[in-house]
């Protein structure tokens, strides 16, 4: 499995270093196909991710990367360069998942009862010790499913802002940038977020309140049953070796010491997947018919 090689350029970070794409768009719009090429290999793992965690659906994800990226590349002629191209780039992605017309099978989800009253529905099957260490990996995979799917709960406006502010820790100021909005306008936004997400998580999760009953490990059998989780065949406890935690952007290890840090940890604990068609997206972008002719490649 390939590693992450651009983790530690987190894009959302304040401390990315934005002349290394300046130079590749420099090169890109030249008509070097080996620097557009690297340019999107910089961004491709970061968008997949916000698209995954915006639909939890791995197939919607790689199509939103690929249709922002070819969005972007073909405009890149017109980047003069008055912003960085990262906030360029990551508004152009924003705005293509908040107002794309071609709605992603997986973009709209339930209301917040609606869908922790399905969760309560699932029957309980207490496990002993061993069957939670035989069930392990599946219990994880249930655990960022169902987590995963309490986003999907916001509307997709208040989803992307959670995403990027609370899971990768974008700052503040570059998130503005983003939005074309101020700073405090950009935390208001994030806090109003947070607070209908965790709100319903304190009322009924028990990974974060434990008077609550509902129990991952406990719903795993009747998960199993139902075909909804399978053993054999793991969807969101894969393809990762780092977490969102590990990338996010002002984080280092240190020991949580708010509530906020409780709630959060539950979503930044979630895996940074690879794309499955890494190569076949970057081939794709870099050699569609219209990039070439724009770019001269």
């Amino acid at each position: 499995m390939a590693r992450f090689s651009n983790v530690m350029n987190n894009p959302f970070s304040i401390n990315y270093p934005d002349q290394a794409d300046a130079d590749l768009v420099t090169l890109a719009k030249n008509g070097n196909k080996e620097a557009l090429k690297n340019l999107v290999l910089r961004h491709q793992v970061f968008i997949y991710n916000l698209a995954f965690k915006m639909t939890r659906s791995e197939a919607d994800a790689e199509d939103l990367t690929q249709e922002v990226l070819i969005k972007a590349i073909t405009a890149l002629a017109k980047f003069q360069g008055k912003s960085s191209f990262r906030t360029w780039l990551y508004r152009i992605t924003v705005n293509h998942f908040v107002n794309a017309r071609k709605q992603k099978s997986r973009m709209e989800y339930l209301d917040f009862e609606t869908y922790f009253d399905q969760i309560d529905n699932i029957p309980n099957q207490d496990l002993n010790e061993e069957e939670k260490t035989e069930l392990a990996d599946t219990i994880e995979d249930l655990r960022i499913s169902c987590t995963a799917g309490m986003l999907l709960c916001l509307s997709k406006e208040q989803r992307l802002l959670y995403i990027l502010g609370d899971i990768f820790e974008i700052d503040h100021q570059m998130g503005a940038e983003i939005y074309g909005i101020s700073a405090g306008n950009f935390r208001i936004r994030l806090m109003r977020a947070r607070q209908d997400l965790y709100n319903w998580m304190n009322k009924r999760c028990g990974l974060i309140n434990l008077n609550n009953p509902c129990r991952c490990a406990k719903k795993t059998r009747s998960f199993i049953a139902t075909g909804l989780v399978n053993p054999e065949s793991l969807k969101f406890n894969i393809q990762h070796q780092t977490t969102a935690f590990e990338v996010s952007a002002n984080k280092s290890a240190e020991l949580m010491e708010t509530f906020d840090d409780l709630y959060q940890n539950v979503f930044q604990t979630h895996p940074m997947r690879q794309p499955l068609t890494t190569s076949k997206i970057v081939d794709e972008v870099v050699n569609h018919d219209f990039i070439k002719m724009v770019l001269g490649l």
